[in-house]
């Protein structure tokens, strides 16, 4: 999906909290200070989600530190930021979370090749304790038989 671009943050614990189904990619409504702090690279995804209101896509809980040279008119750090889709693609997005169980998780935080910042997220189902203990049990038995080819 993405080409050439600069990752500012991601979400490693969606990929373990989560089965992603689907990705999509958004734009971002902010301000000048939460552009430059992005920039410096403050920002966190951890706990964040997408919601949608009124027919509008937000995203909500994600952390964007205030500017370190900003004044009185610096950002808040964990305000909603709206995110820019087609109508069509949220008015999708809003059946499969309201029928089917789904949530929208943010992947990663970028700027894209013209210098645009672009959230990338997910439509994802919650993985439960079990699902989890099976991923990691998986990902051990392959980290082992890599090790022991290798070695032959």
């Amino acid at each position: 999906m993405r080409r050439e671009s600069k990752t500012i943050a991601t979400n490693r614990k969606a990929y373990h909290d989560f089965r992603i189904e689907e990705k999509f990619e958004a734009g971002i409504v902010l301000s000048g200070t939460e552009v430059k702090s992005l920039r410096e690279g403050k920002a966190n995804l951890k706990d964040s989600f997408a919601r949608i209101r009124d027919g509008e896509l937000f995203l909500v809980n994600v952390h964007i530190s205030p500017y370190s040279c900003g004044n009185i008119s610096n950002h808040e750090p964990k305000q909603d930021r709206k995110l820019l889709m087609h109508k069509r693609e949220i008015n999708k997005l809003h059946g499969k979370v309201r029928e089917r169980g789904y949530t929208l998780v943010p992947l990663s935080l970028y700027f894209n090749e013209k210098n645009r910042v672009k959230v990338e997220f997910g439509l994802a189902k919650g993985k439960t304790s079990f699902d989890k203990r099976e991923d990691i049990k998986a990902r051990d038995e392959k980290r082992i038989n890599d090790r022991e080819s290798r070695s032959r």
